[in-house]
């Protein structure tokens, strides 16, 4: 059995490449922060795709709860997860604390896929030595993180509201996509695994992600007059698609793609121990919570 985890499917990029791997006969979970939306999305994609073998799963990245939750669901219903699409995010929303007490961008965009990825991992190694098959994880992140220089990683500058620019803390969580990715692979390296990491920009694309945007007029008028150049979701989906299932991606870990090509992102998205210390931080925000 292949599972592929798609993180979260319930609009846009995440609903098309759910689309994709079930008409590629693959077992798509699909995690949702409703059952009722996540229902109405496996009934759209069944009427497409007649033999798709699709579940609904409730999670809200945003609550460090909600994840353990889905993740002990998860690993105690399903034998095998081979692939892992961390997918979900919102961008540039007035400023919010998550349930943690976490800046809402970085806790949804970031910290959730690190606590789901970290609950995961023992699953996917396990499933690559028994299947022989090699697990992958792929971290949609953006071209907005070139706008990141790092230094958003700090609890006291992530909540601070009378400093927070909506545009900057989506770029910060989008970095710390692409570094999550790249100290994951490090670390599979490391451990001699059988897994690969990789993130990726999908492309500016109209989807549901940019509803916050179009609260502000002016921005509002700068998409309109850019809606000709932007990809349709079908494209957007395709890098996504490729890192999780295409052969030539077999082996390749730690890049950053787009339009299915691998990419260069800034040098601050390839700072090792920036990496590190990302990753140290992501535990300790993780440690505080659960006390």
């Amino acid at each position: 059995m292949v599972n592929k985890p798609t993180c979260r499917a319930t609009n846009g990029i995440g609903k098309e490449t759910a689309r994709v791997l079930a008409l590629r006969g693959a077992n798509v979970i699909i995690p949702a922060r409703t059952l009722e939306s996540g229902m109405k999305v496996k009934e759209s994609l069944a009427e497409e795709v007649p033999s798709s073998k699709l579940h609904v799963m409730e999670m809200d990245l945003s609550s460090l709860d909600s994840v353990h939750s889905f993740a002990r669901s998860f690993n105690s219903s399903h034998r095998h997860l081979n692939v892992l699409i961390n997918n979900a995010g919102i961008m540039a929303c007035p400023f919010q604390l998550s349930k943690d007490g976490i800046e809402l961008q970085f806790a949804t965009n970031h910290l959730g896929h690190f606590l789901l990825t970290n609950l995961l991992l023992d699953k996917m190694k396990s499933t690559a030595k028994e299947t022989g098959v090699q697990g992958r994880i792929v971290n949609v992140s953006s071209t907005a993180h070139r706008r990141s220089d790092g230094s958003g990683f700090d609890l006291n500058k992530l909540n601070d509201k009378s400093k927070y620019n909506a545009f900057s803390a989506y770029s910060h969580s989008k970095l710390a996509n692409i570094l999550h990715a790249n100290e994951l692979s490090r670390r599979f390296q490391e451990q001699g695994c059988d897994l690969t990491a990789n993130s990726l920009h999908p492309g500016v694309i109209g989807t549901n992600i940019v509803r916050y945007i179009m609260t502000n007029s002016v921005l509002t008028s700068i998409f309109s007059l850019a809606k000709p150049f932007l990809k349709d979701v079908p494209q957007g989906a395709a890098t996504t698609v490729y890192l999780a299932l295409h052969p030539d991606a077999k082996g390749v870990s730690g890049k950053y793609f787009a339009g299915c090509n691998e990419a260069t992102p800034t040098p601050v998205a390839r700072d090792a121990e920036l990496a590190k210390k990302l990753w140290a931080f992501s535990e300790e925000l993780m440690e505080n919570r659960s006390k």
